[in-house]
């Protein structure tokens, strides 16, 4: 996987675009503790984000970001580190769906996410635009469609 990233940014260089944002996972918010446990890691959720966390401050020419796989506890590396947070969910939503660590959209603002990652709250919702636009007005940001 690095080797494509390696790629995508050489060809971007070369193309004179952005480079890709590539970021490092942590902790997948579908996981708790005990599917941590049966791969075989024994840190809790947070200890081993802030393991990956520091994995990744330890190589910042290749990663430009991290996702925030606790869902709440994201640690900004440098000013232009980027906080990918995934498991995004509205309050007024009932239900985490399959994820272990939910937080919304506000909360993950507040605590400095730079990308929020919602999926099925916008693409199972009847009026997919109108539910991004109510997540993009509950954190006061506007939508942009990537």
């Amino acid at each position: 996987m690095m080797r494509a990233a390696q790629a995508a940014r050489t060809a971007a260089e070369a193309s004179g675009r952005e480079r890709p944002l590539v970021i490092g996972v942590t902790v997948l918010t579908s996981l708790d503790e005990g599917a941590l446990a049966e791969v075989g890691v024994t840190r809790s959720v947070l200890d081993q984000v802030v393991h990956r966390h520091a994995g990744a401050r330890r190589r910042p020419r290749r990663r430009r970001g991290v996702t925030a796989g606790d869902c709440g506890h994201p640690v900004r590396l440098r000013p232009d580190f980027a906080i990918v947070t995934p498991g995004i969910r509205p309050a007024a939503q009932a239900g985490t769906d399959d994820q272990a660590r939910t937080m919304t959209p506000a909360d993950a603002v507040a605590a400095g996410a730079s990308w929020l990652v919602i999926g099925r709250p916008i693409t199972a919702a009847q009026d997919p635009r109108a539910a991004a636009e109510a997540i993009a007005r509950d954190t006061g940001e506007t939508v942009r469609s990537e």
